[in-house]
């Protein structure tokens, strides 16, 4: 028996503005499936879903699992774009040199406060 990773779901107040923000972000498609679930997917299938859902309860906490957007472009660019579209930059963060590979990264906030980083292929180093 195999298993393969579905989608990533997200719990939020506003799943449609979530889903609209991501698709935004991705370049990515909304399909709402059900009253307020909205999947927000890749509209060449190839790269994996986000699933937003409506919870009552509000988000309390840094986030223990959050996505890693990468460009081809300037990362600069990248996160002034999502600012555009309603993120908040937090702050730029760099490894340590003596690190084996050191990477330059951005840490932002979607606009339900879900953080998210943003990188570029030129300030990363030693991935496959």
């Amino acid at each position: 028996m195999s298993v393969s990773l579905l989608t990533v779901v997200v719990d939020c107040h506003d799943p449609r503005s979530q889903a609209e923000f991501w698709a935004q972000a991705l370049a990515y498609k909304v399909n709402q499936r059900n009253p307020d679930e909205f999947q927000v997917s890749d509209p060449g299938g190839v790269g994996g879903s986000l699933y937003f859902m409506k919870v009552p309860e509000p988000k309390v906490g840094k986030n223990r699992l959050h996505l890693d957007l990468v460009t081809s472009g300037s990362m600069k660019a990248e996160v002034s774009r999502l600012v555009e579209a309603g993120a908040q930059l937090v702050e730029v963060r760099q490894d340590p040199a003596f690190l084996d590979n050191p990477d330059t990264w951005t840490v932002m906030r979607d606009p339900e406060g879900n953080e998210f980083c943003v990188t570029s292929t030129s300030t990363m180093t030693g991935w496959d």
